[in-house]
């Protein structure tokens, strides 16, 4: 099967906001340097909304569809040999998930071993009708366990809330963050760092969004939508306006929340609920545009983001190692001295300089270097 261009583009696209992002962030060091001129607090602010609005939520979601996708299309390839997929899929995914712990050493917030652990339910979940995946999908995006925190506050509206457990977890990353101590990091980031994100993840309902995002991935790529032809144009047509038109009323929303709805204890659930289809309106919207200026207006110009996305789980580890090097203690201890702006500009530098990595190593090796592991261990014991 011809390789689909516009799905590293998308997975590259995603990789570079994802370091953008992080690189404002610090690497999850939430901190804003005091010492700074007002001038320059004022440009971080801007940026610090901007690229929020633009990448938060939205760039994991795009690598969770194009998760499911690549789940389906690696489960058709195997098929069309009369191989069965399933274990060795679950082997793969248990590789992941050993990457994941790698990457979470250097950035606690690493998503692959998340990725990895859902993913398995994609072995059974991918044998029901896809009349019934479809529409338990959409009740995974409903957040169940958030539909529940909901019915509860609804009962008890003038109940007091406390902050998210997880803060405080994030809170103490400041006792080993700006240590001198590598070993220190990487005990706090897999120990305090995890059980923070971990958490994090289950208070915003991301369990449940990203493994709706791989089915709805995986629907999308048994009916190769991705694969440009009549039937695709209408739908990417379709999706790019619909998506526009759904994001900007949820938008408002989100933003006149407080206004609308009175009481905190259900303001916060409906507010987690109302982010996560906001995020999938726009990610759809970054989606089909990006889709559609590919194929149907040729702009090719976005084939830069290919070659990050043919090496993104390289990439993706690569740029926590150099980013846990530049802003925590052990390195270059940058997080509290730089803003939005010097983040954005580092994150910048980063891309050009990954960017003449990765087409290098893309012109000498057939896979990325954590790929080549990744498809070596994936086969081992078979003659692929």
């Amino acid at each position: 099967m011809n390789r689909i261009h516009v799905l590293d583009i998308l997975r590259g696209f995603a990789i570079v906001s994802i370091m953008l992002l992080h690189n404002i962030e610090h690497f999850d060091v939430y901190y804003f340097p005091e010492q700074l001129p007002e001038w320059m607090k004022s440009f971080d602010k801007v940026i610090w909304t901007v690229m929020f609005f633009l990448f938060s939520g939205k760039s994991y979601s795009i690598f969770a569809l194009l998760f499911g996708v690549t789940f389906a299309i690696q489960l058709n390839n195997q098929k069309k040999r009369n191989q069965k997929f399933d274990g060795r899929f679950a082997w793969r995914m248990l590789l992941l998930f050993v990457f994941g712990i790698f990457n979470a050493a250097f950035f606690q917030g690493d998503v692959l071993g998340i990725y990895a652990t859902l993913g398995i339910l994609l072995i059974p979940l991918s044998k029901l009708k896809d009349s019934v995946v479809l529409g338990l999908a959409i009740f995974l995006m409903l957040l169940p366990s958030e539909l529940v925190k909901l019915f509860y506050a609804l009962q008890h509206p003038a109940e007091a809330i406390n902050d998210p457990v997880s803060w405080s977890y994030f809170g103490k990353m400041f006792e080993y963050i700006g240590e001198p101590s590598f070993w220190g990091t990487v005990y706090g980031n897999l120990t305090n760092g995890r059980h923070g994100v971990l958490l994090w993840n289950w208070e915003n309902g991301r369990y449940f969004s990203i493994l709706a995002l791989f089915l709805f991935g995986y629907l999308m790529g048994k009916r190769n939508l991705f694969v440009w032809n009549e039937s695709t144009k209408v739908f990417w047509s379709k999706a790019f306006k619909i998506s526009i038109i759904a994001f900007i009323p949820l938008y408002i929303v989100q933003l006149n929340l407080e206004n609308i709805i009175e009481s905190d204890i259900i303001r916060r659930s409906v507010a987690t609920i109302e982010t996560a289809w906001a995020n999938l309106a726009f990610m759809t919207f970054l989606v089909s545009g990006i889709v559609v200026l590919f194929n149907k207006f040729n702009m090719k110009s976005l084939m830069y983001f290919s070659h990050f996305g043919k090496m993104s789980l390289s990439n993706y580890i690569i740029q926590s190692i150099l980013g846990g090097f530049i802003y925590y203690g052990y390195g270059l201890g940058l997080w509290n001295v730089t803003g939005a702006t010097y983040g954005l500009l580092i994150g910048f530098a980063l891309t050009f300089l990954m960017g003449k990595f990765c087409k290098w190593w893309a012109n000498n090796h057939k896979h990325g270097p954590f790929e080549t592991l990744w498809h070596k261990a994936t086969w081992i014991g078979t003659s692929k």
